[in-house]
């Protein structure tokens, strides 16, 4: 005879296989997180990037292959491994279907107007000079003030980031010597102490005595933010880059300067300050620099874009003997697209008779080679002679 089954026994049978089932899942342990950008012992990198519905997905990242492109697995993870890199500081970012995306699993974004990736390190052996490594540290101060020539600035406040180095002496006599040291188009003041790590580049120099201590400034570099911010083609009107760069000069010598003198111990002359930057900022650097000597007796251009100025137009009256400069020192990357305006500049410069000392190193518009620029050329500053 077949045993009925009452109600509530049937609920209990089902709340026993319940708890057994949870009992089950609690003890067993969870996947682990997918490793989205794994650095391997051979300098190589693995990324992987989950996305099952995804027809292509490549990864694209500032080493010589540039786009790699990614396989799919059964599960929907894409995955490619980099050959063996160069130790370096490396940002990339996952192309989905045509569209970038940042890496889910990794906190460290570089902030950016425009642009976006992620930063992944391959550390060297022994540690390189952008590395955190034992050794005396400097301050990094992010400051704020009122700008008065700036255009469109959110409550008319421009910014700047100080590097004052160990040991830094608020009374020293005479003061510091001073680099000022200008981001590229898209990025803003945190550029080049986030992602070009400027603090533990100058403080390694500094350790090894290779170069003398200074205060590092780096100012926001755009004379109307609404260069940046608009995102339209403003590199195709030559009116908007005439008006970026001339307000953010004014910018620079009349309001960040002044304000970085009356509170850090700066040095006040001109052979106790230099000017120097990359892509849109060696192009204010360049002019700046050359308009006003007065100020400036180190002047260095980083694949600065320099096609987007006359020189001779804007600064006819330049004249070697009286600029009297120390270093005019313009590098770039041989795979760089402004490589070709790069060596025109130096050869307008050395008809001035401008002491130019021209630098190529292999690499394209990238961080890799700006890092090893700050490198070579900040133990060339300040040294007497």
């Amino acid at each position: 005879m077949a045993r009925r089954v009452t109600l509530r026994a049937m609920f209990r049978r089902l709340l026993i296989a319940a708890l057994f089932a949870s009992s089950v899942a609690a003890q067993t342990p969870a996947a682990p997180p997918l490793q989205t950008h794994q650095v391997n012992p051979d300098n190589t990198i693995t990324f992987r990037y989950l996305n099952k519905g995804a027809k292509k997905v490549t990864v694209s990242i500032d080493a010589p292959d540039n786009l790699l492109p990614m396989t799919v697995d059964d599960n929907g993870v894409w995955s490619v491994t980099t050959p063996k890199l160069a130790p370096e500081y490396y940002g990339y970012a996952f192309v989905v279907d045509g569209l970038t995306t940042l890496d889910p699993n990794n906190a460290d974004v570089r902030r950016n107007y425009i642009y976006f990736a992620n930063n992944v390190l391959v550390p060297g052996q022994p540690a390189q000079p952008w590395e955190l490594t034992d050794i005396p540290h400097g301050r990094v101060d992010h400051r704020y003030f009122a700008t008065h020539v700036g255009k469109n600035f959110p409550s008319n406040q421009g910014a700047y980031v100080v590097y004052t180095p160990p040991g830094y002496d608020a009374k020293r006599k005479g003061g510091y010597p001073v680099l000022y040291l200008l981001h590229g188009y898209s990025d803003d003041e945190t550029g080049w102490e986030q992602v070009g790590h400027t603090s533990l580049i100058l403080d390694s120099l500094i350790a090894q005595q290779k170069a003398v201590p200074m205060l590092v400034v780096m100012p926001l570099g755009y004379g109307n933010l609404d260069f940046v911010t608009s995102h339209d083609k403003v590199w195709s009107d030559p009116a908007r880059v005439e008006e970026n760069v001339s307000l953010y000069s004014s910018i620079l010598l009349s309001e960040v300067l002044p304000a970085v003198e009356r509170e850090y111990n700066a040095a006040r002359d001109r052979n106790s300050r230099a000017i120097a930057g990359l892509s849109m900022g060696g192009l204010e650097s360049l002019y700046t620099g050359l308009n006003h000597t007065d100020k400036f007796a180190y002047i260095i251009g980083m694949s600065s874009a320099a096609d987007q100025r006359n020189f001779g137009e804007h600064m006819p009256d330049l004249d070697a003997k009286k600029a009297d400069l120390k270093l005019l020192w313009v590098a770039c990357g041989t795979d760089d697209a402004l490589l070709k305006p790069n060596r025109e500049f130096i050869a307008w410069a050395k008809t001035k008779s401008l002491p130019v000392t021209a630098v190529e190193t292999p690499g394209r518009h990238t961080w890799v080679v700006w890092r090893d620029n700050l490198i070579n050329v900040a133990p060339l500053l300040f040294r007497s002679k």
